[in-house]
């Protein structure tokens, strides 16, 4: 038996671990936790100091055997789980479930799977720390008494099933809010012009109105801009300025768990989810050739920092392939702005610069090569220098207008040779040369009509960035926290963007009426920085739950009360076409549907659709408020798929536009409706005030 037990999470990290460290070390995994609290009950004494009740999870108990009998062999015990809080916690569980007070303990961490970090970890142990465990104790019981505490409330209300959460409910807001701004946004009309000019016999160029009399110009309509168009025809444009400067693009940092699950959704199309199983796959380790190595460190942080031995590995290749020139000057790392950042971990990066991706790309997957050539790429960027741009300003004036144009010529890619995923150098500008007091000609005046635009949909990309400026959750709650609102059918993704259903709506508006601390974003942003004072060893983990129990506790017996029934079982006329029954309105994951009230016995069920007491402005048929197949809401003719092709996201007035007889829509907020053309060309209703 090996004089030494090494204790990983994982056990795709086994074999690796063991080939480094050799026969003296037996390597085995705990595969997670191996305890919790309870499924079945609150696992919290809130009589007693909040005492957690920890129970060993179901199915563990021949792991823990094992590990007791290998524990009880070894003269030295390493717990090398992963190297965060909840790594921490798991590693105090290990001690405590395997009974190893009295051994030689230790706790190593590693941010990679390399040889040397082992080696080195190995060399440099140290004692579990506790305000880390603390700091995830105080996190995890939190979630349990609010989710524990809240999710029967829905269950009872609503229906079985639905749950609610201290980041996931704050999560929910931040999608419901944004789809309210959506559509209670109006939009407003204003018109841009630009002028193509051209100086002797040369290439016309492209200038764009910007003042009236130094002051910025606002353009409302059509007939103000025809008679800016009148004025500039009767005038002459001549060059009063020229200014060439330089422009710096700043090198990119390298990825933070943030920044990676944003880049890989934005330019590989990859859930967050997706993202970090994959970059978990790379972490933990893939063959190579005969050995198995972990490709990329850790995966969980929040930190731009990176190792002095990293950075001159680096160095070393931008020098050899692109030469010295692309290092630029080696300027001290930036510090990150945002006071939550715990900068436990390096950045993610590669473990071995020599694995380039184009030559180990036959021993990855399809995803995993793409996932790990954009982390390498990144990072030698990130170590590489900023790139510079030449740029041309041009102020030409006509009367009272003062139009501008420029344009902008590279003068050194720097990291951009490597990354350059804004695709800065495919923008093909027209240059131009102009001196101060040209006359110029005017080849033509071009006036475009624009309306304001609402807020974006958040993507999975969008809301992560979202959570950490918003400082909600953690690096390793991101991913989680989506795919289970998602799971919840709370919100949907459509084409990459998300939505709320009519299910989140309705919890979200329980929460909001509720609940109102708990998903209100600030308090949550303040839990976050509580619970790292705790992990620093400033603050006592029970004195937090001790603050927050009590008044949360008057709050959900008080919703309990008040909160009324959803009644989800209205009975219809509508007969059941498999068995006569009259059909009742059930509520599914997208929503409400017509189902048979004999259910289990007769299955059958129906789409259900609200009249809206709105004729078809096209066939005069009933506008009925339908769901698409993701659970949008949308407005269509009850007459879809036969004969009338209407559909609506806003409601429909049931009127025609006086102007161009398409139909009108809703717009606003019920303090602010505004009845608009839904042509986006017509600007009926949409003048500003």
């Amino acid at each position: 038996m090996a004089d030494n037990l090494v204790i990983v999470e994982s056990a795709a990290k086994v074999n690796t671990i063991s080939r480094f460290l050799g026969k003296n070390y037996k390597v085995e995994a705990s595969i997670g936790h191996v305890r919790d609290l309870p499924k079945s009950q609150l696992g919290v004494d809130t009589e007693n100091e909040y005492e957690p009740k920890y129970i060993t999870i179901r199915g563990k108990g021949e792991l823990l055997s094992k590990l007791r009998k290998d524990a009880k062999g070894a003269k030295c015990i390493y717990l090398a789980t992963d190297p965060d809080r909840e790594g921490e916690a798991i590693s105090w569980h290990l001690y405590h479930t395997l009974k190893l007070e009295g051994k030689k303990v230790y706790r190593i961490t590693f941010n990679e799977i390399t040889e040397e970090a082992v080696k080195d970890a190995i060399k440099h142990p140290r004692i579990i720390n506790m305000d880390l465990v603390d700091a995830q104790q105080a996190r995890r019981i939190l979630d349990r008494l609010v989710g524990y505490k809240i999710s029967p409330i829905l269950w009872k209300k609503i229906r079985k099933g639905l749950s609610a959460g201290r980041v996931q409910s704050v999560t929910l807001r931040l999608i419901s809010d944004r789809e309210k701004e959506i559509r209670e946004f109006i939009e407003e009309e204003y018109w841009s012009i630009e002028v193509y000019l051209r100086h002797n016999k040369e290439k016309a160029f492209e200038a764009k109105l910007d003042t009236k009399n130094d002051q910025k110009v606002e353009i409302k309509n059509e007939e103000e801009a025809q008679k800016v168009i009148s004025e500039c025809e009767k005038g002459k444009y001549e060059v009063i300025s020229t200014k060439k400067s330089t422009r710096v693009k700043n090198t990119v940092l390298p990825f933070t768990t943030s920044t990676l699950q944003q880049e890989a959704a934005k330019h590989l199309g990859f859930s967050t989810q997706k993202t970090m199983n994959i970059a978990q796959q790379l972490y933990e380790g893939v063959k190579v050739g005969k050995k198995e190595v972990g490709i990329v460190t850790y995966i969980r942080t929040d930190s731009i920092r990176v190792s002095d031995k990293a950075k001159e590995e680096a160095c070393e290749y931008i020098s050899e392939k692109f030469g010295k020139e692309y290092l630029g000057e080696q300027k001290q790392p930036q510090k990150q702005k945002k006071s939550n950042i715990q900068d436990a971990h390096e950045a993610i990066r590669p473990t071995y610069i020599h694995y380039k991706p184009s030559e180990i790309k036959d021993y990855l997957s399809k995803d995993q090569y793409k996932l790990y050539n954009m982390i390498w790429n990144r990072f030698i960027a990130s170590q590489m220098a900023p790139a510079q741009f030449e740029t041309h300003s041009i102020k030409i004036k006509n009367g009272v207008y003062i139009f501008r144009a420029s344009y902008s010529i590279e003068l050194f890619d720097g990291f951009m040779k490597v990354y350059n995923l804004s695709d800065e150098k495919a923008k093909k500008e027209s240059k131009f040369q102009v001196s101060e007091g040209d006359q110029l000609d005017c080849t033509s005046i071009i006036p475009a009509q624009h309306f304001t635009q609402p807020p974006a949909h958040f993507t999975e990309a969008m809301l992560v960035k979202a959570l950490e400026e918003n400082g909600v959750g953690r690096p390793s709650t991101y991913a989680p926290t989506i795919t289970t609102l998602l799971a919840r059918g709370y919100i949907v993704k459509e084409n990459k963007n998300l939505y709320a259903t009519e299910l989140g709506e309705v919890v979200n508006q329980i929460m909001l009426e509720h609940f109102d601390e708990i998903v209100d974003v600030d308090f949550t942003a303040n839990m976050e920085r509580i619970l790292d004072e705790i992990a620093s060893g400033n603050v006592e983990w029970k004195e937090i739950i001790k603050s927050f129990y009590p008044h949360f506790n008057h709050t959900v017996i008080k919703a309990e009360n008040e909160i009324q029934n959803i009644d989800l079982t209205e009975v219809t006329d509508i007969p059941c076409e498999k068995c006569g029954e009259k059909m009742i309105v059930r509520y599914g994951k997208f929503g409400k549907f017509l189902g048979c009230p004999s259910f289990p016995d007769c299955n059958y069920t129906k789409p259900w659709y609200e009249e809206t007491g709105v004729d078809c402005p096209l066939c005069g048929g009933k506008v009925l408020l339908k769901k698409t197949k993701k659970g949008r809401t949308y407005y269509g003719c009850e007459n879809n798929g036969e004969n009338c092709e209407f559909m609506s996201w806003d409601r429909p007035t049931g009127e025609k536009c006086p102007i161009c007889e398409e139909v009108l829509i809703e717009k606003g907020s019920i303090k602010n409706k505004k009845v608009v053309c839904r042509n986006t060309k017509c600007n009926y209703g949409k003048q500003n005030k």
